[in-house]
């Protein structure tokens, strides 16, 4: 039987219905969330991304308020407005957008997960979970703002209803916002949990072990039908354009992720597709981020 597909987009509609009755209870207070965007430069693509992030943020309740700099902004200049913004009471969550200039991003720095300057955010409005303080109390168990996919990815695995407690769970992927944050939320529901990545040996010996397969190794189609035990579940967090043959002749880019989710979908008991599984979701979570934030103003610590 083919696998069960987990509708991101729906799921997604569905935690942001839950954002904005927690958003106009909170505004009911006087407690309006608000996310403030930093754009740093005229980078064509951050600009739509802040524009669709802010229609989204508008739709359920929550402020955006854009910070646009300048592209000849000095390290010092980027500190001081992220400064002003944790010192801002209004501003519940802070997020910079990428990328920066690369004058505040050198050749040694392209590439890595985050920007330096994520750790000037303050903790507390740190929506994309990207803080070395916030990703150290997750580390721990400890309430803390998630990086959002792997909060996504969490939110796609909770909705098939399984119980986690027990269960092998294999994630694929060691990064530090999504494969390393994964395993300590798996941990924290009890689940026994194994971290793989693209250098591990025989990778299908351990993922076959998988009840919960979380394929975030940054490969596209890494995770094949022999990488899968029957019925487990796959949620596949990559998201790559690829260029493939379009039968006519000639090419065209289609969206993948890590897993060759045709002959994955012929064992697997769910499946995130890509697109519209992870992705979507990864989207709520950061707006359910600065709701969580906005709630706990005035607290030593987010919770989620």
């Amino acid at each position: 039987m083919p696998a069960r597909i987990i509708d991101g987009r729906a799921l997604a509609d569905d935690i942001c219905r839950r954002i904005r009755h927690d958003a106009e209870a909170l505004a009911a207070r006087g407690r309006r969330p608000c996310l403030a965007g930093v754009l740093v430069g005229d980078d064509p693509g951050s600009h739509m991304y802040a524009a669709s992030q802010a229609g989204q943020a508008e739709r359920v309740g929550i402020t955006h308020r854009l910070i646009h700099l300048p592209e000849t902004t000095t390290a010092e200049g980027l500190g001081a407005a992220l400064a002003t913004l944790n010192a801002d009471s209004t501003v519940s969550g802070v997020l910079l957008y990428q990328p920066l200039p690369p004058s505040l991003s050198p050749p040694q720095q392209r590439g890595a997960v985050g920007s330096p300057f994520s750790a000037l955010i303050a903790p507390e409005k740190d929506v994309e979970g990207l803080h070395p303080m916030n990703l150290g109390r997750l580390a721990q168990g400890q309430p803390a703002l998630a990086p959002c996919t792997a909060a996504a990815a969490m939110a796609c695995l909770r909705s098939t209803g399984v119980d986690l407690a027990g269960c092998e769970a294999v994630v694929i992927g060691r990064s530090p916002i999504v494969g390393r944050p994964l395993a300590m939320l798996l941990l924290v529901e009890h689940a026994t949990v194994t971290l793989c990545h693209t250098r591990t040996r025989d990778l299908a010996a351990h993922s076959r072990r998988a009840d919960v397969l979380m394929a975030a190794a940054g490969k596209p189609g890494v995770i094949g039908r022999e990488h899968v035990r029957e019925d487990a579940i796959v949620i596949d967090v990559g998201t790559h354009r690829v260029s493939v043959d379009d039968g006519r002749g000639g090419r065209r880019t289609r969206t993948i992720g890590d897993v060759r989710y045709d002959e994955v979908a012929e064992v697997a008991g769910w499946i995130t597709p890509v697109p519209g599984g992870v992705g979507p979701v990864t989207v709520a979570m950061l707006l359910s981020n600065v709701v969580a934030a906005a709630s706990q103003t005035g607290s030593s610590s987010p919770h989620r």
